[in-house]
C-alpha cells in the first residue's frame, strides 16, 4: 500500500495522498495551515528559488526557517502556508523540480510534533509552565516559550492583558515526524 510519505518520485503518477480534510462529495477541500518541510542543498541562491517559486505563483508564507541539518550540504527549511490539499500538492510537486530541492514533504499530512519559539520583552513579569526569564532588568523582563503555535499566542494575549508588551519575536513553527520515519537526502 501507498503511504503518504512515500517520496514523491517513487509515487505512480496518478496516485494523490489522502487527507483527512477531503470530502468524498465534491471533492473539494477546504484551506488548513500546512507546515512543509523541504531538504535543499546548502548553496547561494537556494533559499531565494524557493521564496520566488512561491511569490511568482502567489502563495503566501507565514513562517520560514532555514537551518543546516547534520549534513553540512543539506539545509532544512521549514514553511507554514495556508491552501487547500491541491493547492499545497501543486507547492510540493514544483519544489520538487527545483534543482536545489532535495526532498519535500508536508509534515501535516501524518501526526508530527511542532513548536515554535517565543522571546517577549514585557513591562511587567508573568509566571507560566515552561517559560523561563531570559533577562530581569529594572524596566522590563525577556521571557522565552517553546510551546505550539496556539500555546504561544494564548500567551502573548494573556501578556498583554497582564502588562504592557514591548517586543514579540517568533521563530515561526518548526516540526518532526512522530515515530521512526523521517526526511532524509
Amino acid at each position: 500500500m501507498l503511504s503518504a510519505r512515500t517520496p514523491f518520485l517513487e509515487r505512480p503518477m496518478n496516485t494523490t495522498p489522502l487527507s483527512i480534510y477531503s470530502t468524498k462529495a465534491s471533492g473539494m477541500t477546504s484551506p488548513k495551515r500546512h507546515i512543509v518541510s523541504i531538504l535543499l542543498q546548502n548553496e547561494v541562491g537556494a533559499l531565494t528559488r524557493v521564496a520566488s517559486l512561491f511569490a511568482t505563483r502567489g502563495y503566501n508564507i507565514e513562517s520560514l526557517n532555514v537551518a543546516p541539518t547534520d549534513d553540512p550540504t543539506v539545509s532544512r527549511l521549514t514553511l507554514v502556508t495556508s491552501g487547500t490539499e491541491a493547492v499545497v500538492q501543486q507547492i510540493v510537486n514544483q519544489s520538487l523540480k527545483l534543482i536545489d530541492v532535495v526532498n519535500v514533504d508536508d509534515m501535516t499530512r501524518d501526526q508530527h510534533i511542532e513548536r515554535e519559539l517565543l522571546l517577549i520583552k514585557l513591562r511587567t513579569t508573568i509566571k507560566k509552565a515552561g517559560a523561563r526569564i531570559l533577562s530581569d532588568e529594572a524596566d522590563s523582563f525577556t521571557v522565552e516559550l517553546t510551546d505550539s503555535e496556539s500555546q504561544i499566542n494564548r500567551f502573548i494575549a494573556e501578556a498583554g492583558s497582564f502588562g504592557e508588551v514591548l517586543e514579540v519575536v517568533r521563530s515561526g513553527a518548526l516540526a518532526i515526524s512522530r515515530g521512526a520515519e523521517t526526511l532524509r537526502a
